[in-house]
């Protein structure tokens, strides 16, 4: 989220804060695999082995975005819906440009 953003925000804080360390051992667990993978490739491993690790990568980081963006719905873009206004509409705009970057 860029600074204009995060300012825009009507929360205190952001969503993800709550759960933060979580989110963080989620990410430490990914770079392992990322690392993994670069092994992986460098010891000339199976492709079909390397496959089977891009698609456990892609489900990790699919479930720290649905994640974040599950926290988000949850806490800024209720709290603006509930304050209502141009800012309401700013958040649920966001949220479903964010949407939409995830399905693609």
């Amino acid at each position: 989220m860029s600074d204009a953003h995060a300012e825009d925000c009507s929360c205190s804080h952001h969503g993800y804060l709550s759960d933060k360390q979580r989110y963080l051992a989620r990410l430490k667990r990914i770079e392992g695999q990322v690392r993994g993978l670069h092994r992986m490739v460098e010891e000339e491993q199976y492709c079909i082995d390397i496959l089977t690790q891009v698609s456990a990568l892609q489900s990790a980081l699919k479930g720290v975005s649905l994640a974040l963006l599950d926290d988000h719905m949850q806490h800024c873009v209720l709290n603006a819906a509930q304050a209502g206004g141009e800012k309401a509409e700013v958040k649920l705009a966001e949220a479903s440009e964010a949407i939409a970057r995830l399905v693609k």
